[in-house]
């Protein structure tokens, strides 16, 4: 029996990247997926490359208009959900003299603000019993240069995880936190001038592991299907930290 059998999972910011990854974990699982982005074209292609159980809806967490329309797809649609997972986020890196507050309201309008109404305003299609999986990061406790504005955002999302927790604790739908490391996804290419500049920083983060490597999507989807399923029927508030080490060695 696979471990997500009849379930229906929904992926914020699931056409690239981890939110692609967790997507292919869960439907390898069993499960039927929706992704959420902003780009249709994206989000079209990634369907296309899912397969048959998913289905893509366009939407930009930051915005609430977005979610509610979202929300109201998936109840004409699939009538609740047993899996949410806020991934979508974006990385914005500067030094911190130089951080303007159009950044620093991207940064924090998608990756906390976005986290926060994703959930909220999924309360109503949420089965008893859900599983809400928080994306954060291993930087949410770890100081790294140009990082600050990002590392803020996803120490909040770490946050929420123990709040929406207590708050959700009636329902019976359980809120964890997964907090990869540095993962090999196009991500790089967003934060770099050049494509040789983004090749050189996935290398040099995939160094400064323990590991010296960059994780995978597929070894981020695995831990979500971890945190999905039955297997951590026991787990509450936590964070499980898939990072190759990075915090903690």
């Amino acid at each position: 029996m696979k471990k997500l059998t009849n379930k229906v999972a929904l992926i914020t910011g699931g056409s690239s990247g981890i939110g692609l990854g967790i997507a292919q974990s869960f439907i390898a699982e069993g499960a039927k997926v929706i992704i959420t982005g902003r780009n249709q074209s994206a989000l079209d292609s990634a369907v296309k490359e899912l397969g048959s159980e998913a289905t893509g809806f366009r939407g930009d967490v930051s915005s609430l208009t977005d979610l509610e329309q979202i929300y109201q797809q998936v109840s004409e649609q699939f009538g609740k959900l047993d899996i949410l997972v806020a991934n979508a986020g974006v990385y914005v890196l500067n030094p911190l003299a130089d951080f303007t507050e159009e950044q620093f309201d991207k940064v924090s309008d998608v990756n906390f603000k976005g986290a926060f109404f994703t959930v909220q305003k999924a309360i109503s299609v949420l089965n008893e019993g859900a599983s809400v999986i928080l994306i954060s990061s291993t930087v949410n406790g770890k100081g790294v240069p140009n990082h600050a504005a990002y590392s803020a955002t996803k120490a909040a999302v770490r946050s929420l995880a123990r709040s929406f927790s207590v708050d959700l604790l009636p329902l019976k739908i359980r809120v964890n936190t997964l907090s990869p490391g540095p993962i090999d996804t196009p991500v790089f290419n967003t934060v770099a001038s050049s494509a040789d500049e983004a090749r050189q920083m996935a290398e040099n983060m995939g160094n400064f592991t323990p590991v010296k490597r960059l994780g995978k999507p597929s070894e981020i989807g695995a831990a979500a299907v971890y945190l999905a399923s039955d297997d951590s029927s026991y787990l509450l508030g936590t964070e499980l930290l898939v990072d190759g080490g990075l915090r903690d060695l």
